[in-house]
């Protein structure tokens, strides 16, 4: 019998990092973004990005997202600086906006509790969308939302532990508390079409927000569209060809592949399988994928929010929607604490985890390849 082959599934990885000096405060990253490619400012002072292109497999990822932030941490050394992989700066501190008309323009409509946003540092990975299969893959990710719960990487902001999840916390629940349809998992789309309508019956509304805020329309338009004027955790990128999950907190690099990988597993299979909403508790099948009801999907993601792998229904899910658990190190555990931090405490955590980090790049070039290599 003939093999078939078909293409991988391309994916592709955004970080965000804090930049500090050598005493733990936050910094901006004068000269990092110059270090490699993929290497850009954030729109906030202390915090560079880092991105890879699309990459067919995990090998290819990996070594592609390795050298860009060892490249980063190299120049980072040289102005004794760290690279910082937790979610937010646990304590609230003065954060500046660089300048940009978008960022006003945010500021302006979501108020004071856009300084949470200020607040956070993620991870997006994008998933290549497949002829046919962009709403099944769109229903999937959002499905898998709760998968967050694997790289959660603090439970402080202001000094205080929130949540596992202290980041999805501060996005979900409380930046754009206010603002409907923003910061949230969206529900599933039945089709291309719907997406489409929701998109811009969302861009309708923020427009009509920004008129209530005294934002010229122009201005707006200038700077958005429907699709860049949405903030939800899984989203289709039409620009890119992708779906997009913007969920999970920035963390270990080897964490992030390998946590790209798994998914990028179970997205493979929509070229195959059969995918249907039905019950509460969700499975992946040899031929079928099993995505549970929204509301069900919502009740995982709380708990991943609030528990992180502490929740056995959060691991239960995740396992059976075909992850291992036990192969993850999230940081909030490691570094777990649920009483208050001082600004001190705060600092000398950063530096701590910004060890992690250069450690976890030396080692990471010599693991071994998981599937998709």
């Amino acid at each position: 019998m003939t093999a078939h082959h078909t293409p991988p599934i391309r994916r592709s990885i955004e970080v965000e990092y804090w930049v500090v000096d050598s005493e733990g405060y936050l910094t901006a990253p004068d000269g990092l973004v110059k270090a490699s490619p993929g290497a850009e400012r954030e729109f906030v002072e202390p915090m560079v990005e880092i991105k890879t292109t699309p990459c067919a497999s995990t090998a290819e990822l990996r070594a592609e997202f390795c050298e860009r932030i060892e490249a980063v941490l190299q120049r980072a050394a040289e102005c004794n600086q760290e690279l910082v992989p937790i979610a937010t700066p646990i304590s609230r501190e003065e954060i500046d906006d660089l300048p940009s008309e978008r960022t006003r323009i945010q500021d302006r409509i979501v108020g004071e509790p856009f300084d949470y946003v200020r607040h956070c540092a993620g991870t997006h990975i994008h998933f290549e969308q497949q002829p046919g299969r962009t709403v099944d893959l769109l229903n999937t990710l959002i499905a898998l939302d709760p998968a967050l719960a694997l790289l959660n990487s603090t439970r402080h902001f202001d000094g205080e532990a929130i949540a596992a999840g202290a980041r999805s916390k501060l996005y979900r629940r409380l930046a754009y508390a206010d603002l409907d349809g923003q910061g949230r998992l969206w529900p599933y789309a039945n089709s291309r079409a719907e997406w489409d309508q929701r998109l811009t019956a969302r861009y309708e509304a923020f427009l009509g927000e920004a008129a209530a805020a005294g934002v010229d329309r122009a201005a707006v338009e200038s700077c958005f569209d429907p699709e860049s004027a949405v903030w939800t955790p899984v989203q289709i990128r039409a620009e890119f060809g992708t779906v997009e999950w913007r969920s999970p907190d920035t963390t270990l690099p080897s964490e992030i592949v390998r946590l790209a990988d798994s998914i990028a597993e179970i997205v493979d299979r929509l070229r195959d399988a059969e995918v249907r909403i039905e019950g509460r508790e969700g499975r992946l099948g040899d031929d079928e994928i099993v995505l549970p009801e929204f509301d069900a999907v919502t009740d995982y993601v709380d708990s991943a929010i609030q528990e992180g792998l502490a929740s056995e229904s959060v691991r239960s899910y995740l396992e059976r929607m075909g992850f291992d658990p036990t192969a993850y190190e999230p940081l909030a555990h490691d570094f777990g604490s649920d009483r208050s931090l001082t600004p001190a405490e705060a600092r000398e955590y950063r530096l701590e985890a910004a060890a992690r980090l250069r450690e976890d790049i030396s080692e990471t070039p010599s693991m071994e390849a998981t599937a998709g290599d």
